[in-house]
């Protein structure tokens, strides 16, 4: 009967339709199979107003969605079912690393107790043929059957209880029928009547098979769990970056606290070696910082006042004062580790098929199980071999290798990836990279360092009786309409009137106008800076002579506009006759370092590349010019809002299109596409909308993040097929008596252990170093405009 919390209970009513959903995530102890993994699944999806459970069998915990307040009622569902629940915050908060022998001790015993009653097989094959006593046999076999085998006989219990069938029924029936079979025939041969003349022989027993499987079982679990725990060893290698105290500067002195009373706004000293134990800013001292556990960044940065530092980075040899900007769950860190742990604690699309597989499996196999005892017996075998071909059948049938197949993959997948500075969102977003056929590029910041400087500044010809304006005048014009944007393209103007020493005028009712530009009124006059893409919506005609000119061929251009009234949103239905250019403002930037290398090692792996720009049409293709991109790739100008249409149309005739980007505006793109990748040093919104984050500006990542997926893919694949073919090949040879439940034990072990050692070679992946090249020229020197 199914236990699982009816909705009678009260504390159990339905959720109202208007509750707000909540994760859970609960760990589970006390699985061991796929077919464990779909009965708690079965469990939890009964609870009342459950809408989506997800149980993981290599992280053994589920991730339930539902109202909040059920966390109780969830924790007995899964009790309940068989199982055992606990807090998993609980047990990673604070966790000390383990040792690589945790558990072993009652494994070795085991394996000491089992290894007298296999010595008689192993030296059977010598000419030694010499067993042990009935009395002995039966004294090493009943602790490991009824003392270390007692998990499987609780586990198997709670399993017939809910009407399912598991790992631990099948071990618990198989070594139980052979113990039983030993104590029969002993029984029987101490009540045969003994005749004094007849040669003695030893009785055969068949303790040895029985003992032997559970131990062996046993010993494949623990291999198991060490595997688990050296898969997680990403999750755990970034909990301990978190310092347990910092030193809060409380002038005249410093003291220390609790990491945990740290708040925004704090001031912390960071002193040389130290991890920096929050986000903050540097407002004392200069100190390079150590971020490869972070970023995959293997040389230091240097960090000064005004930078950002990332909580867990270790300082170097300065000492450092930082203004706390995040703690908690708010931090790079916490975020980084809630992204590695979503991705592990997700199921791959995958693993649903294998799900289906488990829930008719165990069946199945009791059944294939009776009827090799039925053949054999009915072939006039007799009872014993019967019995054993039968026990055989069972042992090598348990389906430990299905449910860890997958999982395990993507633990080791996700955990390398992270080390490496790629983080994962989820299990759909590694299992689709490895498809994508079409990479689609931003430009500014994504392809280039994202910091053009303003090189040329040129008035344009006024109309009669107009007077033509200095051009510090308009550069003054042009910083203020920029105050307080943070765009690339505002950033440049606004250094350029620094170095100038030109201060920014005032101005009021300053507007944005999404992916055209800035208005704002100045002196009772409105003025505009924007694109040329909007002057042409405007109808505001710019000189094309003077586009041709060296210092704005190729580069990113704006227009400064005197307008006779504020534009709406579109500015297309403005007065266009009032809308004057006065001046053109010339932006270059140049392409991040082995951005071209980066885009020949994605068309290496059979990746078409394209660029999607906002900017005008001949500095996009200028660009990718420089990075070896075909002009009919190129896609500029598109504005923000456009570029998801643009993606859609990639995606058509079934294309797999991965979209990268790093602002505000290219996030709906992301989203668009089939997986999104995101520059970790852009914005949080498109991080957010992005199936995969790249912890640092380097472009060479892209490919490794798709070559990495590929090698996941195809380890689960791997996995998968040794997974079913220890089973298609060993049950048919163990029900046609060619395999003796010794020899089952040790392969049903086996192919849990080869299948989580195979996952585990991933952790030895490398992404392979970016090409050497000629130093990055220098940045084109702004010069003094005008």
């Amino acid at each position: 009967m199914d236990h699982s919390v009816s909705s009678s209970h009260p504390s159990g009513a339905p959720q109202s339709p208007g509750a707000v959903a909540q994760q859970y995530d609960i760990g589970i102890d006390g699985m061991t199979c796929a077919s464990c993994v779909a009965r708690v699944e079965r469990a939890l999806a009964k609870v009342p107003g459950v809408a989506q459970a997800s149980v993981n069998l290599a992280t053994e915990s589920a991730r339930v969605t539902a109202p909040a307040g059920l966390q109780a009622r969830l924790q007995r569902a899964i009790r309940d079912a068989g199982y055992t629940p606990r807090l998993v915050a609980a047990q990673q908060r604070g966790s000390a690393p383990e040792s690589p022998w945790q558990g072993f001790a009652p494994v070795a015993l085991g394996l000491l107790l089992a290894a007298p009653l296999v010595l008689p097989m192993l030296l059977q094959p010598f000419g030694l043929h010499w067993m042990l006593p009935a009395w002995a046999q039966f004294l090493l076999a009943t602790p490991v059957q009824f003392v270390l085998g007692a998990r499987f006989y609780r586990a198997g219990w709670q399993a017939v209880k809910a009407r399912a069938g598991n790992m631990d029924l099948l071990v618990a029936i198989g070594t139980s029928a052979a113990y039983g079979l030993s104590l029969w025939l002993w029984w029987r041969h101490a009540q045969a009547p003994q005749s004094p003349h007849a040669v003695h022989t030893p009785l055969h027993l068949y303790f040895e098979a029985s003992a032997v499987v559970i131990a062996l079982v046993r010993l494949g679990k623990w291999l198991e769990a060490r595997a688990k725990r050296q898969a997680l060893s990403a999750i755990s290698a970034l909990q301990q970056l978190r310092p347990d105290v910092a030193h809060l500067v409380d002038l005249p002195a410093e003291r220390d606290i609790p990491l945990d009373e740290v708040v925004v706004g704090d001031r912390l000293a960071v002193r040389a070696g130290e991890r920096i134990p929050a986000d903050g800013t540097v407002v004392e001292g200069a100190s390079e910082i150590d971020e490869s556990m972070l970023t995959g960044e293997p040389l230091p940065v240097v960090r000064q006042p005004g930078e950002r530092v990332t909580g867990g980075a270790v300082n170097g040899s300065g000492r450092l004062v930082i203004a706390v900007t995040a703690v908690g769950s708010e931090s790079v860190l916490a975020r980084i580790i809630r992204l590695v742990e979503d991705a592990q604690a997700q199921k791959a699309p995958i693993q649903r098929l294998v799900d289906r597989v488990a829930a008719v499996f165990v069946p199945v196999v009791l059944v294939l199980a009776l009827l090799t005892g039925l053949g054999w017996w009915l072939a006039g075998s007799g009872l014993e071999p019967a019995l054993l071909h039968a026990v055989a059948v069972l042992v090598i049938a348990c389906p430990c290798a299905l449910g860890l197949a997958t999982p395990v993959a993507i633990m080791a997948g996700t955990g390398v990836a992270a080390r490496h500075g790629i983080l994962i969102k989820d299990a759909q977003a590694l299992e689709t990279a490895h498809r994508v056929r079409l990479v689609a590029f931003d430009k500014t910041g994504t392809l280039t360092l994202g910091r053009p400087e303003l090189v040329a500044l040129e008035p344009l010809p006024q109309a009669a009786g107009v007077a033509v304006l200095p051009a510090s005048a308009l550069l003054a014009l042009a910083a203020g309409l920029q105050q307080g944007s943070s765009h690339p393209l505002a950033r440049a103007v606004q250094q350029q009137a620094q170095r100038e020493q030109v201060p920014p005028v005032a101005v009021s009712h300053a507007r944005v106008l999404a992916g055209r530009g800035v208005q704002a009124c100045i002196d009772g006059q409105w003025w505009a800076l924007g694109s040329l893409a909007w002057c042409e919506e405007l109808g505001v005609a710019v000189p094309s002579a003077l586009l041709q000119r060296p210092a704005f061929a190729g580069a990113t251009v704006s227009a400064l506009l005197r307008l006779g009234a504020p534009l709406a949103d579109g500015g297309a239905d403005a007065m266009t006759a009032e809308a004057t250019p006065v001046a053109l403002l010339a932006f270059r930037d140049l392409p991040k370092p082995h951005a071209g290398a980066a885009l020949a090692a994605l068309r290496a792996q059979g990746c078409e590349v394209v660029m999607i720009s906002g900017d005008n049409r001949p500095a996009a293709l200028a660009m990718a010019a420089q990075l070896g991109i075909d002009a009919a790739h190129v896609q500029a100008p598109v504005l923000p809002a456009d570029k998801a249409a643009r993606v859609q149309a990639l995606r058509q005739d079934g294309v797999v299109v991965a979209m990268v980007g790093d602002g505000i505006n290219d996030a709906p793109a992301l989203a668009a596409a089939d997986i999104g990748i995101a520059m970790g040093n852009g914005t949080d919104v498109a991080m957010e909308a992005a199936g995969i984050t790249l912890m640092r500006g380097d472009l060479m990542l892209v490919a490794q993040a798709l070559e990495l997926s590929q090698r996941t893919v195809v380890k689960i694949r791997q996995n998968l097929f040794w997974a079913f073919a220890y089973n298609v090949i060993g049950i048919p040879f163990a029900a046609f008596g060619l395999l003796s439940p010794v020899v089952a034990g040790a392969a049903m072990a086996a192919s849990s252990v080869s299948v989580m050692a195979n996952a585990l070679l991933l952790t030895r992946w490398r992404p392979r170093a970016a090409p050497a090249t000629a130093p990055q020229a220098e940045s084109a020197k702004a010069r003094r405009v005008g």
